[in-house]
């Protein structure tokens, strides 16, 4: 099961993709199931189309767009090793500063998904090189958090 936030237009979106085949997928958006079928248009990868309702609905309901996955926003350290959000989330509190010397195993981030709170932590000795997110906001898996260097 995949979860996802997602803000189009000024709008939350709770996206949570519980099955997925090559033709289909099980969405649930902010709370409604939905089943989508993907098509594929020459050349491009399977997109979502019109979402069906899995249970049944109200005669007249707000349609919320059917999000896609956004490949992880990941830049290059420009000197060390990058330390990447395993999972989506919510950064609830950054326990160092650049510059700070850190230890294999120390908690860097405390990171909020599902929630949960999830330590993010040092994979090496050395030092705080850039924090590249802040508390209170939102990262995806993958999203670069935090450059150790020696």
């Amino acid at each position: 099961m995949k979860k996802y936030n997602y803000v189009i237009n000024g709008v939350s979106y709770e996206v949570t993709i519980s099955e997925e085949s090559d033709s289909s997928a099980k969405v649930e958006v902010n709370g409604e199931l939905y089943m989508v079928e993907k098509s594929n248009a020459a050349g491009t990868a399977p997109v979502a189309a019109r979402p069906r309702p899995v249970t049944p609905q109200p005669a007249v309901q707000p349609s919320a767009p059917a999000a896609q996955p956004q490949p992880a926003r990941t830049a290059a350290p420009a000197a060390g090793a990058g330390i990447n959000s395993p999972l989506p989330g919510v950064i609830m509190k950054v326990l160092v500063k650049q510059g700070d010397a850190v230890k294999k195993g120390q908690t860097l981030i405390i990171l909020e998904a599902m929630k949960m709170e999830n330590n993010v932590d040092a994979d090496r000795d050395g030092h705080v090189v850039s924090i590249n997110c802040s508390e209170g906001g939102s990262v995806m898996e993958g999203d670069l958090l935090v450059v150790i260097g020696d």
